[in-house]
């Protein structure tokens, strides 16, 4: 049996606008195009579905359990067009970005204003405090965050990069205290460690192959900045674990080496997190749309 969506769709407006000749009216179809497309809707199922008397238009039995799937064929018409008329929209509002500091500070800084010369119609606020927003319950519209997600039914989430990290120290620190040659060796040395949540310094796992090495760390200074810590290493205070979008410079000028390079660190992968809507607002569309396309052609710089 072949039925045919739109006429489903035509069913369903039948019985909404009560009529075949108010149908007509609303659709701009002529009377008799709606009246051959029901009865061969009828004939492909089989069954009639409408009574029709010169007073008023019944459902039969079949016809009322029918209807409940042709509403959902209309419904989703209607969801497809609105999606459509929603993304020519032109993007335009405040949107509100939760980001961690560093990360926007050496991440974004040619994203923000190519996107704001982009979108003048949009403007940003730009919340760089530490702490995890509630983005519903704070009208956040989108949230940088690294590392794994907790689930949540409320909020739906796109990668835009995955940071990789590595052992760095300046190369007078490594004239004063010489390189560690395993990592067992860099318990004698002065760490620069990031502070966990729970307080403390973050351990580091490090990996060669198939061989793990974790251990308890007698952290020299631990922060909850990365970009603070790289900065210290390049100042010689030590060897610090950083991603490489925080030394990337540093490197290049030959202001920090990397540390047992044969040895990996986990990767972090960063997220952009926003409220799960059906219809997002165009101005997180397209700010999505920019993070994606601008990590992405980094990534590619980088493979």
């Amino acid at each position: 049996m072949d039925v045919e969506p739109n006429d489903l769709l035509l069913f369903a407006r039948i019985v909404e606008a009560g009529s075949f000749s108010m149908a007509a009216q609303r659709l701009d179809l002529p009377k008799s195009t709606v009246s051959r497309r029901i009865a061969l809707l009828e004939a492909s199922v089989g069954e009639r579905l409408l009574q029709r008397t010169t007073r008023r238009l019944m459902l039969t039995e079949f016809g009322t359990s029918l209807l409940e799937h042709a509403r959902k064929v209309a419904e989703e018409v209607e969801a497809a067009g609105a999606l459509a008329q929603h993304r020519q929209a032109e993007p335009s509002g405040r949107l509100r970005v939760s980001v961690p500091n560093d990360f926007a500070n050496i991440g974004m800084t040619e994203l923000i204003p190519r996107f704001c010369e982009r979108y003048p119609a949009v403007s940003l606020e730009l919340d760089l405090s530490p702490r995890r927003v509630d983005l519903v319950a704070e009208n956040f519209d989108v949230a940088i965050r690294m590392g794994d997600l907790p689930e949540d039914s409320t909020l739906a989430a796109r990668r835009i990069a995955v940071e990789r990290f590595g052992l760095y120290a300046a190369p007078r620190y490594i004239a004063r205290r010489g390189l560690p040659e395993q990592p067992d060796d860099l318990l004698a040395h002065d760490l620069l460690c990031i502070l966990s949540r729970s307080g403390g310094p973050m351990p580091w796992v490090l990996t060669r192959g198939k061989v793990k090495w974790e251990r308890a760390l007698p952290a020299r200074l631990t922060a909850n900045s990365p970009e603070l810590l790289a900065r210290m290493a390049r100042g010689g205070a030590g060897i610090a674990a950083s991603s490489d979008l925080f030394v990337a410079d540093y490197v290049k000028k030959g202001e920090l080496v990397r540390v047992l390079p044969e040895w990996e660190l986990p990767t972090a992968t960063g997220w952009a997190v926003f409220p799960g809507r059906r219809l997002m607002p165009a101005k997180t569309r397209v700010f999505l749309d920019m993070l994606e396309e601008m990590f992405c052609k980094d990534r590619e710089k980088d493979a």
